[in-house]
Parts: C-alpha cells; sequence; structure tokens
C-alpha cells in the first residue's frame, strides 16, 4: 500500500491577500502582483503609447506602485488603483513629451503616412496597431477606457460594470457606442490611407 501524502491544495491568494503580505514587506508577495498584473498594464500602454516608450513607461507604471502601495488603503479594488496610476503615467508621457492624447502629432502621421499594402505581414500589424491607436485616442475617454477593459484587460461586462459602478446594461450600452464609434473612425482611416 502506497501511503505517499498529497500535497496540500495551495490556492492562489487574493490580490487583497498580496498587498497586505507586500506592505509587510514580503517581496515575493509584490513579485507575485507584477507578474499578476504585467501582462495587462504592458498591453494598455502598448495600446496608448509610441512602441519605442512601452517598457519605459510600464516599468515607471509599476515603479510608482510599489513606491505608493503602503499607501493603498483598499478602498477600491487592487486592480482599480492599478488602472488609475497606469492613466495617470500615460496622461505624465504625453505631458513631458509635449503630445496631446488626442492627435499624438508626428508619430502616428508619420506610420500612417507610409503605410504600404505590399508590406510583410508583421510590419501590417505593426501598422494596424498604430492605426487603432490613433483612432481609439480621438474616442472619448469612457468609450476608450471601455474599450481597453474589454479588448485589452480581457474583462467581462459584469466585472466592468462592478469596477464603473454601473449596470450591465449601461455597461453593454456604452460598449456597443465606442465600438460603433471607433469602426467608424478606422473606416475614416482607411479611406485616407486608400
Amino acid at each position: 500500500m502506497n501511503h505517499t501524502k498529497i500535497p496540500p491544495n495551495n490556492p492562489v491568494p487574493s490580490d487583497e491577500e498580496l498587498v497586505r503580505a507586500a506592505q509587510a514587506g514580503k517581496q515575493d508577495a509584490f513579485v507575485q502582483l507584477y507578474e499578476r498584473y504585467f501582462p495587462n498594464v504592458f498591453a494598455r500602454v502598448r495600446f496608448k503609447i509610441p512602441e519605442n516608450d512601452v517598457e519605459d513607461v510600464t516599468q515607471e507604471i509599476f515603479i510608482a506602485v510599489m513606491k505608493s502601495l503602503g499607501s493603498f488603503k483598499g478602498q477600491s479594488k487592487f486592480g482599480t488603483w492599478v488602472w488609475t496610476i497606469t492613466n495617470r503615467k500615460i496622461v505624465d508621457y504625453y505631458r513631458a513629451n509635449k503630445l496631446n492624447l488626442i492627435e499624438q502629432d508626428d508619430y502616428e502621421e508619420a506610420v500612417t503616412r507610409n503605410l504600404s499594402k505590399h508590406s510583410t505581414q508583421t510590419e501590417n500589424n505593426q501598422d494596424d496597431l498604430v492605426v487603432i491607436q490613433h483612432a481609439l485616442g480621438t474616442l472619448p475617454q469612457n468609450y476608450q477606457d471601455i474599450l481597453l477593459m474589454r479588448f485589452v484587460d480581457e474583462m467581462p461586462f459584469n466585472e466592468i460594470a462592478l469596477q464603473n459602478h454601473q449596470s450591465l446594461e449601461a455597461v453593454k450600452s456604452l460598449f456597443r457606442r465606442s465600438v460603433a464609434a471607433l469602426t467608424k473612425k478606422l473606416e475614416g482611416e482607411n479611406e485616407s490611407i486608400g
């Protein structure tokens, strides 16, 4: 008869548990939070910032999270707090670089002018991202936020509703309007390129 012990079931710690541990000085807890949030923060920054600066801005965000973690009181969800810092750092980036969030001056214009139907697939993907970034940047902030939460952060509608303190129907309605507005902008971009 085999009497090997079954290891205890280690549930994944919640954000709140990791935050408390990190605030108590446990570095591995912060590392777990970093690993949990890095992919979505990086993806969101990549949608809002020119490619050359994405890594630097993402690093600045996590430095800010680490420095201000002691002041996090849990009055909002940790993820909401991280998105607030992320959005603030994106705005800081544009202020520091004297760029406008809506018209990112030469960056999108130069790349958009150079779009070519005969470029490689990788270049097409990068060009598509720039066109989407530009179109997204022209939308109202609430449209941008819901599109990023749904497509970049991959949040379900009920979680978006909870985070935004809105009804599920209000969130779905806002999402539909946002998609329609983005589609209209992208169709306009394609016509101006073609």
